[in-house]
């Protein structure tokens, strides 16, 4: 803890990556946990290209049910914490596999959302922005076309805006702070590798053995010990 500490202080690029477990502690489930999403449906029948124009009811309620599980889920103790490191000039960037939308809802500004975002929609087939509340109730879009998330897909590539400016940044970066992934989709799997700086891997479970220093620990757990250090350290 003291050694992240020492090293977030001194770096003047520091670039941050959550993954899902960056927002169990929000109430949301993860993907690759023995009781995240993956575990209970398999995501090569769902949330892929195929399942959309294939299968596309059980695409919209795997998605539905996604969507309404967020109404009450709000930003905890780590997402406010990151946004307040974002303020002090502690962290120059934020990128996230996450869909979820909280860290901006926490106050981060410019986040890169690298597989999207769930709390929009637009038609797959004119790619018009429509009302979430047509997809909820299963409208398709006035041109006929189906509905659905602004989330990238398996078989779908990942913004090209947002995984560019997100590259720069890491190979701009002093030191890269990766919390709550399991690093297992590609590309984003291969972020971490493109920098020259100091890695730190906040994780639950470890299993990721080439960054500087591993912590084993909740997402927001974790970030409050830092944040007490790093309060005491600037008394």
């Amino acid at each position: 803890m003291e050694q992240i500490v020492e090293w977030l202080t001194s770096s003047k690029h520091t670039v941050v990556l959550t993954g899902a477990g960056m927002s169990t502690e929000s109430g949301l489930a993860d993907f690759r946990s023995k009781s995240g999403w993956w575990q209970q449906i398999d995501p090569r029948t769902v949330a892929t290209t195929e399942a959309l124009t294939s299968n596309y009811a059980l695409f919209q309620q795997f998605y539905a049910a996604r969507i309404q599980a967020l109404e009450d889920v709000k930003p905890h103790d780590g997402h406010f914490i990151l946004a307040n490191w974002q303020r002090r000039g502690l962290i120059q960037h934020i990128a996230t596999q996450n869909v979820d939308g909280l860290h901006t809802l926490a106050g981060s500004d410019n986040v890169d959302e690298l597989h999207g975002s769930i709390r929009s929609v637009r038609c797959q087939k004119c790619g018009q922005a429509a009302e979430m509340q047509h997809f909820l109730a299963k409208e398709a879009c006035p041109c006929g076309g189906k509905l659905r998330p602004n989330v990238v897909l398996f078989g779908e590539n990942l913004p090209q805006e947002a995984w560019n400016h997100t590259l720069s940044h890491m190979k701009a970066a002093q030191l890269v702070i990766v919390i709550g992934t399991s690093l297992e989709v590609y590309p984003v799997s291969q972020l971490p590798h493109m920098t020259n700086g100091k890695t730190v891997y906040i994780n639950l479970e470890s299993g990721q053995s080439h960054f500087d220093l591993t912590i084993e620990g909740k997402a927001g757990e974790t970030l409050k010990i830092i944040d007490a250090l790093l309060k005491h350290d600037t008394i």
